[in-house]
This record gives C-alpha cells, structure tokens and sequence, in this order.
C-alpha cells in the first residue's frame, strides 16, 4: 500500500469535530474536523463508512473503542468515494485492522494508485474554502489488494439490510448508502448540509442542505440525476458526508426543493467544470 495522505494535514476545523451523534441506535455519526464518518451496526458487526481527514486513525479507533468495547474491529471499510477528506486515514485503518474496503469499481482507478482525480477548481464560484482548494490533495492512494469493487447486486458486506445506490457527479463512482426498513440515508457527498465552500459556516456548522462541494464537483448534471434519485428514495433520515445529520420534515422539504430546483440552488453560476451545466 501507499499513503499518499500521510503527509497531508489541512489545518481546517469546525466546532463539531470530535462530537458523536446517536443518529438511531445502529448509526453513530462522528465529526473528524470537517467530514463526517459513520459506524453502523453493533458490537456483534460493524462496518465503518469513509475514513475522514489524513493523521485521525487513532480518533478513530478511539471512537470505535468506546462504542463497542476495546479491540472493536469492523466488518469492513465502506468507502463513499475517494477524496482525500474521506480516504484521509484509511490506509493507516487497513494497516491497524486488516479489513478489506469496499468502493463502486469506477472508483478504484483512484484507490489503487492509477489515476488523479481532476484538480480543485478555485475559480468556481464560492467562498473562501473553494479559493482554497487547489491546495486539497488530489493524487490517489494505493490499497493495492486491500480494495475491492462492492458487489454488483446491491449488498454491501457487512451491512445486512442495506444496499448502495451509485449517485456519480461528485465523483465517478460515488455512491450512497439506504436502508428500506426505516429509510435511513448515508449520502456521502452527493448532497451535504452545510455549504462546504464558505469557511464561515464550514466552522460553525450551520445546516443548509445544499448540493455538493463545488470545488470538487465536475459533472453537475450527473450530481442532479443522483439528487433526483435520492429524493425519491423519500428518506426520513440522512447523514452526509459534510454538515449535522437531518430528519423528518426539514429534510423533506430541504431534499424536495434540492431536487426540483438543483440549478438555482447547488450548480454555480460559473467555474472549470460548470459550462453547459445550466
């Protein structure tokens, strides 16, 4: 394996990192500076969802600990993609564990060291984090063999019950993750509810549901299609992968309007990957 990410640490951070929120009795969403990772299932099986920002493995298995007992170890790492924020401490994960990772196929050119993700567009319209980004790492890492493409039926290993929906845009091969029983939703960051571009409100948290990141963004009508799919999911509850997690009316409403009005609401007006999105 190779981490490319051992050398990164972002010095960007909100008022929620290191708060764990019991979403349901199943679903533990935990802050790690500004990304969001999930541990769902119990003591018996777990699985972790995305691996947040470079050097927060030992946050992380310090957080599995104290949720299911010394020596937690899950299932499986559930990847929603590849970006650094998400894949951040997966590698150093993989090595303390010895758990296979799971990602849609059209994501393991960039999980097993072939290709770069397009870079950060700075000129995309936003705040100052989207300024910001070209400074984000893009490179891929390399879980060698450790990676592996989710089945094609829809199942996820670890997850009985669940099944994930590819909801490119984002990326290639980003995908969601949805539970019919109780229509709980983990989105990734085909839509988040924070605007994930304004430093201000990245750091304090404010909730917004909105579309993706913009900087990392590069197919706006494809993010769109993915947002119409998930809305009509109808989920009553859903964890992104950037912003506090939302339920009930307000993510109805919030995930409704996203869907019928994706222009005004999440595509910029312009940047790199913008034209011909409007």
């Amino acid at each position: 394996m190779e981490d490319t990410m051992a050398d990164n640490y972002m010095p960007i951070t909100s008022i929620r990192s290191g708060v764990a929120d019991e979403v349901s009795s199943d679903l533990c969403c935990c802050t790690i500076q500004i990304v969001n990772i999930v541990l769902a299932g119990t003591s018996e099986e777990w699985v972790l969802i995305d691996t947040g920002m470079p050097h927060a493995a030992e946050r992380i298995v310090d957080i599995a600990e104290q949720r299911f007992g010394a020596g937690a170890r899950p299932k499986a790492i559930i990847l929603t993609h590849g970006h650094f924020d998400h894949v951040g401490s997966v590698v150093r994960l993989v090595e303390t564990w010895n758990v296979p990772v799971y990602a849609h196929e059209l994501e393991l050119p960039y999980l097993t060291g072939k290709s770069s993700y397009p870079e950060p567009d700075g000129s995309v319209e936003g705040g100052l984090i989207a300024k910001l980004s070209p400074l984000f790492p893009n490179e891929p890492i390399n879980l060698s063999s450790h990676v592996h493409a989710l089945p094609s039926d829809g199942t996820i290993p670890g997850m009985h019950g669940w099944r994930w929906i590819h909801t490119p845009g984002h990326t290639p091969g980003h995908i969601s993750l949805f539970r019919d029983s109780d229509r709980s939703l983990l989105a990734g960051d085909s839509f988040v509810t924070v605007e994930q571009d304004s430093l201000y409100k990245v750091m304090t948290q404010k909730k917004q549901l909105t579309g993706p990141p913009v900087y990392f963004t590069t197919d706006w009508q494809a993010a769109w299609q993915s947002v119409k799919k998930l809305e009509q999911l109808k989920p009553a509850l859903a964890i992104t992968g950037h912003g506090v997690p939302m339920l009930g009316d307000e993510l109805t409403e919030g995930l409704t309007a996203l869907a019928h009005d994706f222009e005004r609401i999440a595509i910029p007006d312009y940047g790199r990957y913008v034209h011909g999105a409007h």
